[in-house]
């Protein structure tokens, strides 16, 4: 019999998770190989400033695979509505028969985005952390915040967005937190302070520039997951000392690493892969003045990491 969970039922779940480590192995099977990912089917509807994505995948001899539908319409919470939607389908590897549906209306989605900042700011960020820096005020500038704190001492934090309410709400919320929040009033002043920048807009244009970053400093631009997506400069990737993607395939087609090699601005070479340096973290930070920066697009196994868990937890 097919089981339907809902939102509710597996929110109950998620602490028992170590979701940071399970987003991890994720990344290092995909980057082994052992994991067939196909492209990313989306469906975009820009007069709702609206979006689905499907993302798919097995890992090869597991006895499941995951199928992931997900929205964000980022003009719902006008209407009273959360900006983002989804479900999780779990099929059998063996019968092709759904096993499950996880009816996780985008919170899983959340919550493995997070896991992934979490992930490369472990790898990858500097030592000593004085202020960490969010660029954006939506859901994942708290959950980005929120997820930070298993891998970071650091609790003091710059904070910018267009929006000054928006801000502000964010601020509120990431203070309960236990942050102490300092809402920027520039990103050059943001820049000025943080060695841990994350970005998590939807923004098409860029926001980070090179002359804002200073060295000994880890970038995670996690919202470019289309191809007209687009929230640092290639002149930043170009000066970073390295690179790194999410997925090497689909950097090809979206994020930062494609708006960066559609402006001819790095070689082809220049990125690695984000499971290639957990696997072996010599590729990733060598010292404590390097620039570094990750392009998260957001990859399937990412999906089947977290269902995987939230399923095995649920039974």
């Amino acid at each position: 019999m097919t089981r339907v969970y809902s939102l509710s039922e597996i929110e109950a779940v998620l602490p028992n998770i170590d979701i940071v480590k399970e987003i991890g192995d994720g990344f290092v099977a995909y980057s082994e190989g052992k994991v067939d990912v196909p492209p990313v089917g989306e469906l975009l509807f820009p007069e709702n400033a609206g979006e689905m994505h499907i993302k798919y995948g097995a890992i090869r001899g597991d006895d499941v695979f995951v199928v992931k539908v997900a929205t964000g319409f980022f003009h719902n919470p006008r209407i009273g509505l959360p900006p983002f939607g989804g479900c999780m389908l779990v099929f059998s590897q063996k019968t092709g028969m759904v096993d499950c549906v996880l009816l996780e209306e985008g919170e899983l989605t959340n919550h493995r985005t997070a896991a992934a900042g979490a992930v490369c700011a472990k790898y990858l960020a500097p030592r000593g952390l004085e202020y960490i820096g969010i660029v954006g005020s939506g859901v994942q500038a708290r959950m980005q915040a929120d997820y930070l704190r298993r891998v970071t001492d650091c609790r003091r934090l710059y904070l910018w967005a267009r929006d000054a309410n928006s801000a502000k709400k964010a601020a509120e919320d990431i203070t309960a937190m236990g942050f102490e929040v300092v809402i920027s009033q520039s990103l050059d002043q943001l820049c000025k302070h943080a060695r841990l920048i994350v970005t998590t807009t939807p923004s098409e244009h860029p926001l980070l520039r090179a002359e804002m970053i200073r060295p000994g400093t880890h970038i995670t631009a996690m919202g470019s997951d289309t191809p007209e997506k687009n929230e640092v400069a290639p002149d930043v990737l170009a000066m970073a000392d390295v690179v790194v993607s999410d997925s090497l395939k689909q950097s090809h087609s979206r994020g930062e690493v494609f708006q960066a090699r559609r402006a001819k601005s790095i070689a082809d070479d220049k990125p690695v892969e984000l499971g290639s340096v957990i696997a072996d973290p010599t590729k990733g930070r060598c010292s404590a003045d390097q620039i570094t920066f990750v392009d998260l697009t957001g990859v399937g196994v990412q999906d089947i990491a977290i269902a995987k868990a939230v399923v095995n937890e649920l039974r």
